[in-house]
């Protein structure tokens, strides 16, 4: 048994890169998923695919900066598949640039998206996990989660609220038997780096990205490894790198 093969996994951020990979790899182990982003179209062929191939899958267009329509994703869920085992916070975006660019709007969208978006996701599945007691919450931060780099101050600072949610989270849900998993990414190659606005950003971080980053499958695999692990062990925390990357 991998622990994942008929597991209901609800994953943000499905319709390309981490969230995609990760959606295919999962059904293709067995689990049902429910795929939430703003892409209906792409989620919705995403969903095709896997249920072509045999799998389980349904496709809920959702603005994770929308409180109700991440709700709606994870109802749905409970509805087709009767419940929600594992919730997946991937959603986010990465608009790097300095500080002194005054990027505002930029840094709204961020704290809306990684932050408060993972914190909607929080609040939509919690309640079904501690009705099952058990559930997997498993929150998506980043290398920049634990180190700074010219550029990234809020998309840092996001991504380390999203490492202190999560540890707050895990002392809180220990009575319900949930567990919770925080993913730190390094370099991956990703559309992330197209929500850069900042040319010289842009070009600097693409050209290192596709020097040494990996591919999303990394990231797919260790989302499953996570889950996969008996009821009693908590993976409470995953930092990966590029072998090549130096930050």
């Amino acid at each position: 048994m991998n622990n994942i093969e008929g597991k209901v996994i609800v994953i943000t951020g499905a319709s390309s890169g981490l969230g995609q990979e990760t959606a295919r790899h999962l059904a293709a182990m067995g689990a049902a998923v429910a795929l939430g982003a703003r892409r209906g179209e792409r989620i919705e062929a995403l969903a095709e695919e896997i249920n072509g191939n045999g799998g389980k899958a349904i496709a809920v267009t959702t603005d994770v900066t929308k409180r109700k329509q991440v709700q709606k994703l994870v109802d749905a869920a409970v509805e087709q598949f009767g419940r929600v085992d594992v919730m997946l916070n991937n959603a986010g975006i990465m608009p790097l640039s300095p500080l002194e660019r005054l990027n505002v709007d930029e840094w709204d969208q961020m704290i809306d998206v990684n932050l408060k978006g993972v914190l909607y996701g929080i609040a939509a599945a919690l309640p079904h996990m501690k009705e099952q007691k058990s559930g997997h919450i498993i929150n998506v931060s980043s290398v920049a989660g634990h180190v700074l780099f010219p550029g990234s101050a809020v998309y840092s600072a996001t991504k380390f609220g999203v490492r202190a949610l999560s540890e707050g989270l895990r002392q809180e849900v220990k009575p319900y038997n949930i567990r919770t998993t925080i993913v730190s990414p390094g370099a991956v190659k990703t559309e992330l780096l197209e929500h850069i606005s900042e040319n010289d950003i842009k070009e600097a971080n693409q050209s290192y990205v596709g020097q040494v980053g990996v591919t999303p499958d990394a990231f797919a695999r260790l989302v499953a490894f996570a889950i996969s692990q008996p009821a009693d062990v908590d993976i409470n925390e995953i930092l990966f790198r590029p072998t090549a990357q130096e930050l």
